[in-house]
């Protein structure tokens, strides 16, 4: 599961137990991004950062690992990169799945190397209740054809409302777990 997790939050850790489960995931692996080309218009906390409170929000599930692929590679971060490591990292004897927002599978033709991307991984698309998908279906068939589409519990979580909240002393308790909510307010993250 890829993402800037500036901060990681109860949504995602949600979105990914649920991928663990109805796709039968023996393993979910965090990936934080290193430098998301991305969000270049914005300032993003340090990859070391957003690696440490990824550790913290995993720690207590088995089935979550997190890698340090994107956050030790240097330069823009790539999704492409990251699913080809991550597949000979397991000798490419194993079924790749990557799990996303919705939003961001529209976006994956603008990604680098997106053909070899959907041949990489099966792309699961996390949508909450409500979420109008009629952009995503009104795009050709053949174009999705390796992408699930995953309904997840609605929960009004995002990190920039986070971020935001810190910058304006507001309690973020309960949107993040509880050590990535210390982490923040020890390292002055947000302010």
């Amino acid at each position: 599961m890829g993402g800037t997790f500036d901060p990681i939050h109860h949504g995602h850790l949600l979105t990914a137990e649920e991928a663990a489960v109805q796709f039968g995931l023996d393993e979910v692996v965090f990936v934080p991004t290193g430098q998301p080309w991305m969000k270049e218009e914005r300032d993003v906390s340090s990859p070391e950062h957003r690696y440490l409170m990824t550790v913290i929000a995993t720690a207590s599930n088995p089935r979550f690992s997190v890698s340090r692929l994107e956050v030790d590679r240097e330069g823009p971060t790539y999704t492409v990169d990251t699913l080809r490591e991550l597949k000979d990292q397991h000798g490419g004897n194993v079924d790749l799945f990557f799990v996303t927002g919705a939003d961001a599978v529209l976006e994956i033709f603008q990604w680098k190397d997106p053909d070899e991307i959907l041949e990489l991984a099966h792309f699961i698309a996390a949508t909450r209740p409500g979420y109008d998908l009629a952009r995503f279906e009104a795009e050709e068939p053949t174009r999705h054809s390796n992408v699930s589409v995953m309904n997840i519990p609605a929960l009004a979580i995002s990190s920039t409302d986070i971020r935001e909240r810190v910058r304006e002393g507001r309690p973020i308790r309960y949107l993040v777990p509880e050590g990535v909510e210390s982490y923040i307010e020890k390292a002055g993250l947000y302010r």
